[in-house]
């Protein structure tokens, strides 16, 4: 029988985190499922309280330190921490205002690292606890007008090397999280940038390249592709003392990371303007 440990995951509302959310506590454990809107948690607590399932929903917004603080002071320090939540901003690198890079970095960064900061001091000062980061193969790849998104999660690998270096030493294993494309409602909490919309410069390319990544590997457009494999990998991950720092979770996530492995970008970059016919 699995000890049980406590676990507090944000964005539960939908996707990776909701699905993770069930995949603990259907294991045994006991969990904390955040959202900014808790009454978006209402199917979750009922399934949970049909199954016999440890499972609260607590209110916790990534991008409000007070929120975050008012969340630890109901539930405490969780052994586990799965930093989930997360928003994408689409628009070309020249084509975004102040304040909608600022939305892209403080739901994907600084709220991170919030979290980390709220929660990983205690972990350290116990000697125990395990950090799961939920990045993307958009912190290993830039992709055209998702420049911003590609950069948070560049900043997450950043981050999370460092937090690993730094508190691995005093019991607190850090692991990062690297799904490509899955069906999720992120596409809820997407936001294309005000001067990129139907009509502007680049728009039309920008939909023939979402539908040719989509294509990438067959997973992408049969339905194969599903999320629940992502929510699984995240609680193997985080009960697993083994298991790797970085997983990549998807073909096309693979397929991605191994060619730009090998050889320089410039190869890299020939390879996926090739497979994307994107050549304008």
């Amino acid at each position: 029988m699995p000890v049980m440990v406590s676990v507090l995951i944000t964005g539960c509302s939908s996707g990776f985190g909701e699905l993770a959310a069930r995949s603990f506590a259907a294991a045994g454990h006991d969990v904390i499922a955040t959202m900014r809107t808790p009454s978006r948690g209402e199917d979750l607590l009922a399934d949970a309280a049909a199954a016999g399932w440890s499972l609260r929903v607590v209110a916790l917004d990534v991008t409000d330190q007070a929120s975050i603080h008012a969340a630890k002071t109901e539930v405490g320090v969780p052994d586990v921490l799965v930093n989930n939540a997360g928003v994408e901003l689409v628009a070309p690198v020249t084509g975004a205002s102040d304040e909608e890079m600022l939305w892209q970095f403080e739901a994907n960064v600084f709220g991170v690292a919030r979290m980390l900061r709220t929660f990983v001091p205690d972990m350290r000062d116990r000697g125990a606890g395990v950090v799961v980061n939920v990045g993307s193969i958009a912190g290993l790849v830039g992709r055209p007008f998702a420049g911003f998104y590609a950069a948070t999660k560049h900043a997450l690998e950043g981050l999370s090397e460092a937090l690993r270096f730094e508190v691995g030493r005093r019991g607190v294993r850090v692991h990062l999280i690297q799904p490509g494309q899955f069906p999720t409602a992120l596409g809820g909490n997407t936001r294309h940038a005000e001067a990129f919309a139907p009509g502007s410069e680049d728009w039309e390319l920008n939909e023939r390249l979402s539908i040719a990544i989509k294509g990438l590997v067959p997973e992408s457009t049969s339905g194969g592709a599903d999320a629940q494999t992502v929510a699984d990998v995240i609680v193997r991950v985080a009960l697993d003392p083994e298991a790797p720092f970085r997983t990549l979770v998807g073909g096309d996530a693979e397929m991605i990371a191994a060619v730009k492995a090998h050889g320089t970008f410039e190869d890299f970059e020939q390879t996926m303007r090739t497979t994307l016919d994107f050549w304008e």
